[in-house]
């Protein structure tokens, strides 16, 4: 898991929790429905104004999924496990490489390619199409996170606008005042709180996963490539550490 993302969302209720505790503890305060559905449902008809169908079933759980999750394995370790399989290749051949095993699929992939003989052209081919399809949806799933935080606060406003209407037609009737003026405050707290505390930091959460996908991946491929070609385990490694930052680079040469 991701432990950031995990207490940015839990820092982010707390703090919530305790301002209205510190004012009195009345939850119930904080409630109004017609606030509720003028941004839950009105930031819902806009998104799905904005993108099709597919693209919101497949990229809100996908944001979900990779705005608390890590990847599996860093670079760092992508490096060293890439030159061991290398390893294996050099010393007993390609076809060695179809029972080693890696912890990356997308590796995995890519070693099944050279055990199977395929050529070098057809690996760099179907392999950069891959990552790209999954960059491609990764950076939907971002869109998306970002199109609602973008609308939250605008349908807020709305609201806002809504419940003044609804205050100045019953300027005559104290009683109506009260429920008009919650519509209208609870609607901007709402649409605040959902693109500030939710959305636009899943969407920047997820752009950065997809730089970190984009490297690794890449790596991976050339990687594969280098393998291919039947390099050595020490030229893959060498050219692979030009992926990483000056200080890990320098933490792995003193490793090895």
């Amino acid at each position: 898991m991701d432990i950031a993302t995990a207490i940015g969302v839990i820092g982010g209720i707390a703090t919530i929790c305790t301002l209205i505790i510190i004012d009195g503890g009345n939850f119930a305060a904080y409630w109004d429905k017609h606030a509720a559905i003028i941004i839950f449902g009105g930031s819902t008809a806009a998104t799905m104004l904005r993108f099709p169908f597919s693209v919101i079933m497949h990229g809100l759980p996908m944001g979900i999924r990779f705005a608390f999750t890590l990847r599996s394995i860093h670079p760092r370790e992508l490096i060293d496990e890439i030159t061991r399989v290398a390893e294996i290749a050099r010393k007993s051949g390609p076809v060695a490489l179809e029972g080693a095993e890696v912890s990356d699929p997308f590796l995995q992939q890519g070693l099944r390619y050279i055990a199977d003989g395929y050529d070098k052209d057809f690996i760099r081919d179907t392999m950069e199409r891959d990552r790209d399809n999954f960059l491609q949806r990764l950076d939907e799933g971002s869109k998306l996170y970002r199109a609602i935080g973008d609308c939250a606060p605008a349908w807020g406003m709305i609201g806002t606008i809504i419940g003044m209407v609804g205050m100045f037609a019953n300027m005559s009737d104290p009683a109506k005042l009260g429920p008009s003026m919650a519509v209208a405050l609870l609607a901007t707290l709402y649409g605040a709180l959902v693109a500030n505390m939710l959305t636009l930091p899943i969407a920047d959460k997820l752009h950065i996963k997809l730089e970190e996908e984009e490297i690794s991946r890449t790596l991976i491929i050339d990687g594969v490539l280098q393998m291919r070609d039947n390099k050595s385990p020490t030229l893959v490694r060498e050219m692979l550490l030009a992926y990483l930052p000056d200080h890990h680079r320098a933490e792995m040469a003193e490793a090895a």
